[in-house]
């Protein structure tokens, strides 16, 4: 069997894994930001393709269309294929179109609708051909992806970004980025509800590292900025999130911070749970289905399969690798499946 590289090309994030033989060998994931410079995608596409060598095929899926580096999303599609192909630089580069399977770059432009965002799927397919019914939920830094397995088949009703969030098969609540106030409009605070104030102050990765769901130093789960720009520490984080409620880190114990971001957490954790709900009113999952989980915050889907009922699954448990690196490769779903669908 060939070598392959699966690559997921976000607009936060390139991640890429390799597969030798139909085994995984390497993941990378790289900060990017697009909106701010495609030069960033360039750079992250060509440190990620000297990180993991030669291969002799490329599987390609993106979300980084959603930019607002791009005029329109099928502007997005097409500039992003194109960068793609040259900073991978080999002619046979394929993309994953979602129920369509991959096509060449030259079919891109005839099935942008396809290519967008059609990362999840890839993931989904892969959980699809190892369990017959299930809840694939990969929570990753930004956005919570659900797609229900039945027969071994995925049976997700949206496939456009549009019509997934209508549907209730993704919501913008990601384990480390995104804005907390983004789930709850007021909180208890030293005894009394605290409305909060509605600007960038903190972001969810100050909520997790508050609550030791994400030690300092910790890399993959939290490649972006402060929002002030200031450290990734407990302590910057408590005024962070302090900012919020209009005060100080100083003005409070650190227990009554905790209890504070504990709410955020379980607000957020909520907005997943409802849109499970969602999917159990349409009898979308099986009463015995279990939740695979994947993404830096997998942890949250197995805490909602706990309180639901259901047996949890680890993506990374459904990956032929040594278990570090099965870790990571459940971190970079999608590009991990790519690496190892077989093309049809």
């Amino acid at each position: 069997m060939a070598a392959v590289i699966g690559w997921d090309i976000g607009g936060a994030h390139v991640k890429a894994a390799r597969a030798d033989d139909g085994r995984l060998t390497a993941v990378v994931q790289i900060a990017c930001a697009p909106h701010e410079s495609v030069a960033s995608l360039e750079q992250a596409l060509h440190a990620a393709r000297a990180a993991l060598g030669e291969a002799e095929r490329h599987h390609v899926t993106m979300t980084a269309e959603l930019s607002d580096a791009f005029e329109s999303r099928s502007r997005g599609v097409v500039t992003v294929a194109a960068i793609a192909a040259r900073e991978i630089g080999v002619p046979d580069v394929l993309f994953y179109a979602g129920e369509r399977g991959f096509i060449s770059r030259d079919e891109v432009g005839a099935n942008v609708d396809a290519v967008a965002s059609a990362n999840w799927r890839a993931s989904a397919e892969f959980v699809a051909r190892r369990c017959a019914e299930a809840l694939f939920i990969d929570i990753g830094s930004t956005t919570a992806d659900l797609a229900p397995i039945c027969a071994g088949r995925v049976a997700a009703r949206g496939a456009s970004d549009a019509e997934r969030l209508a549907d209730g098969e993704l919501a913008y609540a990601g384990f480390s980025r995104g804005a907390p106030q983004a789930y709850a409009a007021r909180a208890p605070i030293a005894g009394r509800w605290t409305p909060l104030v509605n600007e960038a102050f903190a972001s969810m990765a100050d909520v997790r590292r508050v609550l030791g769901d994400l030690p300092e130093g910790e890399t993959d789960a939290d490649l972006s900025p402060t929002a002030d720009g200031r450290p990734k520490t407990v302590a910057a984080s408590r005024a962070r999130l302090a900012r919020m409620a209009g005060r100080d880190a100083a003005e409070l114990r650190d227990a009554q911070w905790r209890a504070f971001a504990q709410y955020l957490a379980r607000a957020q954790l909520r907005a997943i749970e409802d849109q499970i709900a969602l999917l159990e009113s349409r009898e979308a999952i099986a009463d015995d289905a279990p939740i695979v989980g994947a993404g830096v915050g997998r942890k949250l889907a197995a805490c909602l399969a706990k309180a639901l009922g259901r047996t949890f699954i680890d993506f990374a448990d459904l990956i032929a690798a040594p278990p570090a690196l099965a870790t990571r490769a459940a971190n970079c779903a999608p590009a991990s499946a790519l690496a190892l669908l077989e093309v049809r």
